[in-house]
């Protein structure tokens, strides 16, 4: 549920930032602060202590990556904040920087799945410490150069499905994205975890450490 998530706006695009406002408030969201800087967007954070900064990757004054370089820094100051960035297009060389050490309350979205019922859904993953990555940033991830010593001991299912819960997904979503039953999603998500040898803890922990290792393989 989005409702009653308090949320930072950050785009210089004043109708791109108003529509999203519209859909964000209509979901239940409180807009605390819309800004158009990277400036005003820390500022607006550190006020408000927001559940969630939705930033835009390129903004004032160059519009490269002031969002990108001010999402870093929310991270590092404020790391109960998530944060979302969106972006007109892919760019996913950057991920790393965004992702830091951790993946917790981290998404990165493009402009384009800024609608409807999976960008709320991403939204409310981020907000309540999960990751949401754009399928097609995973898809530009998974076609690079990727660790041999991490990912050659991986089946090709096995990285479709380490693939689909970089975007977030619950191993139920897996299943149905790849027609498959949830117990064959779990033995998959078990040898993943196998495979890359990562310590014994909780689910969702190895969850994270997971993707992480996913994340920075390029």
């Amino acid at each position: 549920m989005t409702a009653g998530l308090r949320v930072v706006l950050a785009d210089d695009a004043r109708l791109f930032r108003s529509a999203l406002a519209e859909l964000l408030t209509t979901a239940g969201c409180q807009i605390v602060a819309e800004v158009g800087d990277p400036a005003s967007l820390l500022a607006a954070v550190a006020a408000s202590e927001p559940d969630l900064a939705v930033i835009d990757i390129r903004m004032p004054p160059e519009h490269r990556l002031e969002g990108l370089h001010a999402a870093v820094r929310i991270r590092a100051e404020q790391p109960s904040v998530g944060v979302l960035l969106l972006s007109q297009y892919l760019e996913a060389a950057h991920l790393s920087t965004l992702v830091g050490d951790a993946t917790r309350g981290v998404g990165y979205l493009l402009k384009d799945r800024v609608s409807g019922d999976d960008f709320l859904d991403a939204v409310r993953r981020v907000a309540d410490g999960g990751c949401a990555f754009d399928p097609d940033v995973v898809t530009a991830m998974l076609g690079g150069p990727r660790r041999r010593d991490l990912f050659d001991g991986l089946t090709a299912r096995e990285v479709e499905v380490l693939a689909l819960m970089a975007q977030g997904r619950s191993n139920q979503a897996i299943a149905e994205a790849l027609t498959l039953t949830g117990k064959t999603v779990e033995t998959h998500v078990r040898n993943i975890f196998q495979r890359l040898a990562l310590p014994t803890e909780s689910e969702h922990h190895r969850r994270v450490l997971a993707v992480l290792a996913y994340l920075r393989s390029r």
